[in-house]
């Protein structure tokens, strides 16, 4: 089927955010006394923040109940938050903004479907808040990546086939989501390398539209 949309995810690929999650949910791990570095930070890439908690908390060295989960999460979203103030057009990353220019040009629709429920924010401190044709975020579907909620959500925004889509992901979960959605793939640095996307590149400057 004829291309006839972009989805990019948000972090990663469009502004690397992963250096700010990494220091909020290191705060709350060290607050908790629960053992987290930046290796098992790569687990958390792509998937939700009450996933990214569990995942965490598997650590713990004892359990948490629903309501402590809950604060643990808003907590760690509000430093998160605190921490993307730094956050300018500067730190877009490269190749983005000619990927959407050629895209546009080629008279293709463009999305972005992220986990994160802060995208419209992020969107909004790097200058890109109405860039897009449509904006699907974590909290506009029940099911988070690798389900392929997100991505068949922001087919259906866009009007085009979930066939005719293709995903620039940087995290396996994302990866996984597209093609279970029925997408193709473009597979962005070094955590997907091996994961088998349709096709793969460093960063957005080092492929081709």
């Amino acid at each position: 089927m004829e291309t006839q949309a972009i989805i990019f995810d948000l972090d990663g690929v469009i502004v690397s955010t992963d250096h700010y999650h990494y220091r909020a949910w290191k705060q709350i791990a060290d607050r908790e006394g629960v053992p987290f570095d930046e290796n098992r930070n790569v687990l958390l890439r792509g998937v939700s923040r009450e996933e990214s908690l569990e995942i965490l908390l598997e650590l713990a060295s004892r359990p948490y109940s629903a309501e402590e989960k809950k604060k643990l999460a808003e907590e760690k979203n509000e430093i998160y938050r605190g921490l993307l103030t730094e956050l300018t057009p500067a730190d877009i990353l490269p190749g983005v903004l000619t990927w959407i220019d050629r895209a546009k040009e080629k008279g293709l629709r463009t999305a972005i479907g992220s986990s994160s429920k802060n995208t419209d924010f992020i969107l909004e401190r790097i200058g890109l808040s109405d860039t897009f044709d449509a904006v699907v975020t974590g909290a506009d579907v029940t099911h988070s990546k690798p389900a392929p909620d997100i991505f068949l959500l922001a087919a259906e925004r866009l009007g085009v086939p979930a066939g005719a889509c293709w995903v620039v992901e940087d995290a396996p979960a994302g990866i996984q989501a597209a093609k279970a959605a029925g997408m193709k793939t473009l597979g962005v640095g070094e955590f997907v390398k091996d994961v088998d996307p349709d096709r793969w590149a460093m960063t957005l400057g080092d492929a081709e539209l």
